[in-house]
């Protein structure tokens, strides 16, 4: 009768349970892993094998086979050695074999018997739950994370030797307990509002792109304050709620991201690559499909500064998760869907030089070249900026002024206030924010006035909008009237929300 001991594979973002069964065959010493694994799970084998004997147990001399089922799911890593492990000395006798029955186990074994930290282990904690499973078993260094799912017992494991005494019941380790030491206020932004010289109208762009979680293009020359602007943005923005960070901690969990000694990401995430990234590293990919940088921003900011500067490639395949909210990457053996809910804020300069329409710095650029560099944006992609703000060099009696402006904490008491509207309107459906509001909802909740209606088919008619441009404004103006506790739009709202309309020039 083989031994079987529970453990989990990570596919995508979930956690998918993986059945180590473990049974001795004919011939001498050795061991055979089939299930689909990956060379770190072949090579398991000799850590394993190097664990048992310096517990110290006798390796089993007989040969020994481990199937890791389901064997159409492939395995990866080497969080298979500790439920190895396990198996082979259940097969021993060792350990008794129901004593297993009920427990996840994960976790890599040093040559030692010391269990090393593991990646992923908040969607495997998140299955276990799902699936009934009384407790999992992680590396003690990971114990916090698995902890953040609630009604599950954790058990730290520091070695194999503590796990084996847990598993006879000779020394059981007592479960994790998470302690009010663990909840670690949310960093704050690197950039208060109030420590930014002027730009006041762009200050009220972001508020409002805040409110709304709406796509932001700031144009302006060099030294505007265009990137201090966009860090100092996750400051005004609410709160994630619980649901929210364990959405973004399973992310990082995955990839191995999670900052030291942070169990869960609290801050909204904020990621800013360099405009050299390659489509793949910007939406995600690999043989084997990875979450890109759009995921890793997910329910925070994807920050794209030099917008220009990056690859049509990589900007054109950002079209489709920017309408969806979620990136579906296909191969071979089959679709991954990753989630990319993020805010997408970009910042370039008018011209190459930089200093186009700039009133103390001549442009150097033809009038040819601006053409060219603004028409690497195509229209499609602007077609889904919300926001496009022009950021001026500031003078220097604001810069030299000791006046300090509104702080953050205020301004996202606005945002916070105006984000508990957009989520009592939009209970019970999908969206989250106006920015995400199909167009059922549009037609509820974005109602306009006789005299807003007659200000709205002018602007059609002569800034040339297209449908998704016309939802697009009704949903800028519905932020605007939340922000002003107002339960109508009217024309002063969607005024505003025309203003930040792009132009025939950027």
């Amino acid at each position: 009768m083989p031994a079987r001991v529970h453990s989990c594979a990570v596919l995508g973002l979930e956690g998918v349970l993986v059945e180590v069964e473990v049974d001795t065959t004919h011939g001498f010493g050795y061991i055979i892993v089939v299930g689909l694994p990956d060379t770190a799970v072949k090579e398991s084998r000799e850590r394993v094998r190097a664990a048992i004997q310096n517990i110290p147990v006798p390796f089993p001399r007989k040969s020994l086979i481990i199937n890791l089922a389901p064997a159409n799911v492939r395995k990866e890593g080497p969080a298979y050695d500790l439920p190895m492990a396990v198996g082979i000395l259940i097969t021993e006798g060792i350990i008794p074999g129901e004593a297993a029955e009920k427990l996840i186990i994960v976790g890599e074994l040093s040559l030692d018997g010391t269990v090393r930290h593991t990646p992923g282990l908040l969607p495997m904690a998140a299955m276990a739950k799902e699936r009934g499973f009384q407790g999992i078993c992680v590396p003690a260094p990971d114990a916090p994370e698995a902890a953040l799912i609630p009604e599950l017992e954790v058990f730290p494991v520091h070695s194999l030797e503590e796990l084996v005494w847990h598993l006879t019941g000779d020394s059981p380790i007592l479960p994790f307990q998470r302690s009010p030491s663990d909840e670690l206020p949310p960093p704050q932004a690197q950039t208060d509002f109030q420590e930014i010289k002027g730009q006041e109208h762009v200050k009220r762009a972001l508020e409002v792109a805040a409110a709304g979680n709406h796509n932001m293009l700031m144009v302006g020359p060099p030294g505007a304050g265009k990137t201090l602007l966009a860090r100092a943005l996750p400051g005004i923005m609410p709160a994630m709620s619980i649901e929210e960070a364990l959405d973004v901690t399973r992310i990082y969990s995955i990839l191995d991201r999670l900052p030291a000694h942070t169990p869960l990401i609290q801050q909204r995430p904020f990621r800013a690559p360099h405009h050299t990234i390659s489509h793949a590293g910007l939406v995600g990919g690999g043989t084997w499909p990875q979450p890109g940088e759009i995921s890793l921003a997910h329910r925070g900011v994807l920050f794209l500064d030099e917008f220009p500067e990056f690859g049509r490639r990589v900007l054109e395949v950002l079209r489709q998760p920017l309408e969806d909210k979620a990136v579906t990457i296909s191969r071979a053996q089959g679709s991954l869907t990753f989630p990319a809910n993020f805010m997408l804020v970009a910042a370039m300069n008018p011209c190459p030089c930089g200093y186009y329409g700039d009133p103390l710095k001549a442009c150097t650029c033809s009038a040819a070249t601006i053409t060219r560099y603004q028409k690497r944006l195509s229209g499609p992609i602007l077609d889904r900026i919300d926001i496009l703000v022009s950021v001026p060099r500031v003078d220097f009696e604001k810069l030299s002024s000791d006046r300090l402006g509104e702080p953050s904490a205020q301004v996202r008491r606005r945002v916070e206030k105006a984000r508990q509207i957009q989520a009592q309107r939009l209970a019970g459906s999908s969206s989250r924010a106006n920015g995400d509001m199909l167009p059922k909802e549009i037609r509820q909740f974005c109602q306009l006035d006789q005299e807003s209606r007659a200000l709205m088919r002018g602007a059609l008619s002569q800034l040339g909008l297209s449908a998704r441009a016309y939802h697009r404004v009704l949903k800028l103006s519905r932020t605007i009237a939340d922000l002003a506790g107002s339960e109508n739009i009217t024309s002063i709202h969607l005024a505003e929300a025309l203003q930040y309309q792009p132009r025939d020039e950027i």
